[in-house]
């Protein structure tokens, strides 16, 4: 007895089209060596930091700066550690850092939320008055900030710098969320409302979520900021308990006389933990450059 068999029709694969290779013109090859460079001149300081740190005395005299060391010194970074106290500067800069980030965050979000999304009177006035505040050089604001927490008791107190960079930096918080919540669809406020949503619910349920990636941009870039300012600090923080690192870094350099390993070895202990909270959050500083303010 002979079996049928029923022909199973094959479909046949349609052939993979390559798409033909972009080839790259002389543009784009001046382009990537343009960009090589500047990526090189960035780099330059920071390896010349990391190559004097690990350098003795003797061997920045005979060699200069731009020679590498004949053997590890870890002298310099020793000093430097036990010198200035690092661990307790290191964490008075985290702390004054983290608590600035994110109380201008908070502050943004709020102010923004008035003047972009509430259309408050004079809307247009008040977002330039805090982009004039963000013009406004901070050598024009030491007296009157040392006068008036003098008078408060704030002076050499870390919650005076706190907030002074709050202030500062909720200031271009503010300008910038102003113009990304002015734009906000208002479909999608009316939808909450409409669904029973109250203004602080809208703002924290839906406005918040949102525009997660432009706040996650800001906050770490106050973080940063705050890390790096000099002047205000040096100012406000007497106590050698209350200074931070850029502080801490500068008070190895004499008026005679300065120990360049040692200064260099202090600047790359600096360098590192921004460069760790960098590393950590880049990918989160990507998305939110990418992903724009409002999906």
């Amino acid at each position: 007895m002979t079996t049928l068999t029923r022909a199973v029709p094959v479909t046949e694969r349609a052939p993979r089209v390559r798409k033909p290779r972009k080839r790259r013109t002389i543009g784009d090859w001046l382009l990537l060596v343009g960009a090589i460079l500047v990526a090189l001149l960035i780099a330059f300081p920071f390896l010349l930091i990391l190559i004097n740190s690990f350098k003795s005395p003797e061997d920045y005299s005979t060699g200069g700066p731009l020679a590498l060391p004949t053997a590890l010194y870890f002298d310099g970074i020793a000093a430097f550690w036990e010198r200035v106290n690092f661990p307790e500067k290191l964490w008075n800069s985290v702390w004054t850092s983290g608590v600035v980030a994110v109380l201008a965050v908070l502050i943004s979000v709020l102010n923004a939320f008035a003047i972009g999304i509430g259309r408050i009177k004079g809307r247009t006035w008040i977002i330039v008055l805090f982009l004039l505040a963000n013009l406004l050089p901070q050598e024009a604001l030491l007296y009157p900030l040392y006068y008036m927490f003098r008078e408060i008791g704030l002076y050499n107190n870390p919650w005076a710098i706190i907030l002074i960079f709050t202030v500062i930096q909720s200031a271009f918080g503010t300008y910038l969320l102003s113009s990304v919540y002015g734009t906000f669809p208002k479909e999608v406020l009316e939808a909450a409302a409409l669904d029973g949503a109250s203004r602080w619910t809208i703002l924290w349920r839906v406005i918040v979520p949102i525009s997660r990636p432009t706040l996650s941009v800001l906050l770490i870039f106050f973080f940063i900021w705050t890390w790096n300012e000099f002047l205000i600090p040096l100012t406000f923080l007497v106590s050698n308990a209350n200074q931070t690192v850029p502080v801490a870094i500068s008070v190895l350099q004499g008026d005679r006389l300065m120990d360049v390993t040692t200064t260099s070895a202090s600047a790359l202990l600096g360098v590192i933990p921004t460069l760790i909270f960098f590393l950590i959050f880049q990918r989160t500083l990507t998305r939110g450059i990418t992903a724009g303010a409002v999906k």
